[in-house]
């Protein structure tokens, strides 16, 4: 049970885990086919636009010393000076659009945006914006990790008066918001009320909660999705898209003092008016824009970005709602567009002007409207979601806009993402509904194709003709068939690293080396991240923590078993009675069962000091701060019923079962 944990909140640890894996395998050189798709696709993009370049640039002050921020071990803990291959054109490896994004995201320091306001801009994922109040600072997004706001903090001390952090405001609760709170304020100023912390409502219920469940795969999957066992280069990683990568360092989380809600949108902290606009279910489950009227400044949060976003991730989350969120950037516009001067983001770099602001949001609104609308008019003409994705294109005037371009989300992915949203994973077609398993239907289709050494050469063939997407998907059938052969894992990989180096998105570009390096090379063998702290398990509530115990609970181990245990804590005041039965772990919150087969009565420091490996439950009984109940070696039964999750299963071979 120790290794209970919410798992890679945005996949920080377990990427620092896997970049300091092996020697990587040289990749090859981009094929003729792929020379000829990025040079045509550059020759559709509006070049002349380089608006973005003055505005990423405007108010500059200064950068971090080397572009590098050292972490508590060999490692730093942000290395932008490993993007400085980030020069003149696009290699033939890279899509020319996505170079240019990167080019854009390796823009790093300490930026004024008006009087009063400043951010730090690539030091880390995502911004850190600091606002100057009549006795503070307030502090908006602490970026990732405490390394890079700490050192955010300190680039900015050295150009600006050296003036207490007030508060903090987490914009929403992905972990690039608020993981490096501790660099920037401390458990003890929170407690002694010298700093507040603001967050919307909800925050600390989602914060954790969406990592959780499912929160191993979503870890490996964002191993793939952030390219984080490529190194930085032209044929490795370039950028994520969203930002130039994840930083590595301590994760931290320090509770709200101050929740948002609707009731009470519009507050003055440390002097400075700010009215809050919410938007739940967004970008985020909890999320919320920011207006300052002094400074005539609109924050967007995630809710905007500088370029189309995701309304499904592809390291896996619930699909988001793509209308919603277009009348939440509609809503803004229509109250805010005309009274701001400057639109700041989570990410990227702002907008100025009154008339650039109003424009960018015009252009977000639309996308996820054109998105979402199109896809459903389609989905209710009987379109399945490949013929969609495949199909529906951006109108010319969405097109031309850098900021509608899909370096993060793509219209592919997500065009299926709305297809899920509205009609889920079938598509109707009855020979879809119960198909063989992956491996045993690629085994049939290599036999009907004619055995392998005839499929290969038909692939060798088409891999020569540029057609990388129908020999990554054939190949693919080739390795499930049969992951031993060699040439298949090798032409593979061959067509999953052009169909890289072609890619707009950071993501896929990401997903599609990540794929080709481990046919190369084996899954890695890694240990467990290790992202459960005492910061995190404070968010993850008993409801939840008892959910995932269930998820963990493997079936067959609980075959014909049957435990009534009884938790009961004494400083929440909560109890629990838990059900094994017909390999289900349940549980009751409220009362606790009459005739238990154990119980344990303990204080929640006590469950976390064991959840984090700081003693074992015999130990909490004799120090008195864990009370048994019957047999508790029932507890020890139950706990060996439980999986114990590791990242490092296979993608593109076989499970072994």
């Amino acid at each position: 049970m120790t290794r209970m944990t919410p798992t890679l909140i945005a996949g920080a640890v377990l990427l620092a885990l896997l970049s300091s894996a092996g020697a990587q395998t040289a990749p090859k050189p981009a094929e003729p086919a792929t020379v000829r798709a990025n040079a045509d696709f550059g020759a559709t993009l509006p070049w002349a636009d380089k608006q973005s370049f003055e505005d990423a640039r405007r108010g500059f002050i200064a950068g971090i010393p080397g572009n590098v921020i050292a972490g508590t071990g060999p490692a730093p803990a942000w290395n932008m000076a490993a993007y400085d291959f980030l020069s003149g054109d696009a290699p033939p490896t890279v899509n020319p659009s996505l170079w240019r994004q990167a080019q854009l995201n390796a823009i790093s320091g300490l930026f004024k945006v008006t009087d009063g306001m400043y951010q730090l801009r690539g030091l880390d994922l995502a911004n850190m914006t600091i606002v100057e109040g009549k006795t503070g600072l307030i502090v908006i997004d602490p970026l990732l990790t405490a390394e890079t706001s700490r050192a955010g903090l300190e680039l900015y001390y050295q150009h600006r008066p050296k003036r207490p952090v007030v508060a903090v405001i987490y914009s929403h609760g992905h972990a690039d918001h608020f993981g490096g709170v501790k660099g920037v304020t401390s458990d003890e100023e929170v407690a002694a009320g010298k700093v507040r912390i603001y967050a919307p409502d909800g925050f600390m219920e989602t914060a954790i909660a969406e990592n959780i469940i499912a929160g191993n795969a979503m870890s490996r999957r964002a191993a793939y999705q952030f390219g984080a066992l490529l190194p930085p280069g032209s044929m490795g990683h370039v950028d994520t898209g969203l930002g130039k990568a994840l930083s590595r360092g301590a994760l931290t989380l320090i509770p709200p003092t101050d929740v948002i809600t609707a009731k009470a949108p519009e507050q003055v902290i440390d002097g400075v008016p700010i009215e809050f606009i919410l938007a739940p279910g967004s970008e985020a489950p909890a999320e919320m824009m920011m207006y300052f009227p002094q400074q005539r400044v609109l924050d967007t949060a995630e809710v905007t970005t500088q370029h189309m976003h995701n309304v499904y991730t592809i390291r896996g989350a619930e699909v988001r709602d793509a209308n919603k969120w277009s009348g939440y950037i509609s809503d803004v516009r229509e109250r805010y567009a005309a009274k701001a001067d400057t639109l700041i983001m989570s990410h990227h770099w702002p907008v100025y002007g009154t008339a650039g602001v109003d424009h960018f949001l015009v252009v977000q609104r639309d996308l996820y409207k054109f998105m979402h609308d199109q896809t459903v008019r389609l989905l209710n003409e009987g379109w399945t979601p490949g013929d969609i994705a495949e199909t529906l294109k951006l109108p010319a005037s969405l097109e031309k806009e850098w900021t509608a371009h899909g370096y993060y989300g793509t219209l592919s992915h997500n065009t299926r993402a709305i297809y899920q949203k509205y009609l889920g994973w079938y598509d109707a077609n009855p020979a879809h509904l119960n198909p063989l398993p992956q491996s045993e239907e690629a085994k049939k289709q290599i036999e009907y194709m004619g055995g392998i050494d005839a499929v290969l050469a038909k692939a060798r063939a088409d891999y020569a003709k540029g057609e990388y997407r129908w020999v990554a998907s054939v190949m693919s059938q080739a390795v499930f068939a049969d992951p031993t052969n060699q040439a298949a894992r090798q032409l593979a990989a061959d067509a999953l690293e052009q169909l890289g180096y072609q890619a707009e998105a950071g993501t896929w570009r990401g997903a599609y080396l990540s794929g080709a390096q481990e046919l190369r090379r084996g899954v890695p063998k890694l240990p467990p991240p290790s992202t459960l702290n005492a910061d995190t398990l404070k968010a993850v509530n008993l409801e939840l923590f008892f959910d995932f115990l269930g998820v963990r609970l493997n079936a067959a181990k609980a075959e014909g078993k049957r435990l009534v245990l009884n938790w009961n804590f004494t400083d929440t005041k909560q109890q629990f009675t838990m059900n094994l039965e017909n390999s289900a772990l349940t549980w009751v919150e409220g009362r606790l069962a009459a005739k238990p087969d154990a119980g344990l009565t303990l204080t929640r420091d006590a469950l976390n000091q064991f959840l984090l490996g700081r003693a074992k439950l015999p130990e909490l009984m004799q120090q008195g701060l864990v009370k048994p109940e019957g047999d508790v070696r029932k507890f020890g039964e139950l706990f060996a019923m439980f999986d114990n999750f590791t990242p490092d299963f296979p993608i593109v071979e076989p499970l072994k079962k």
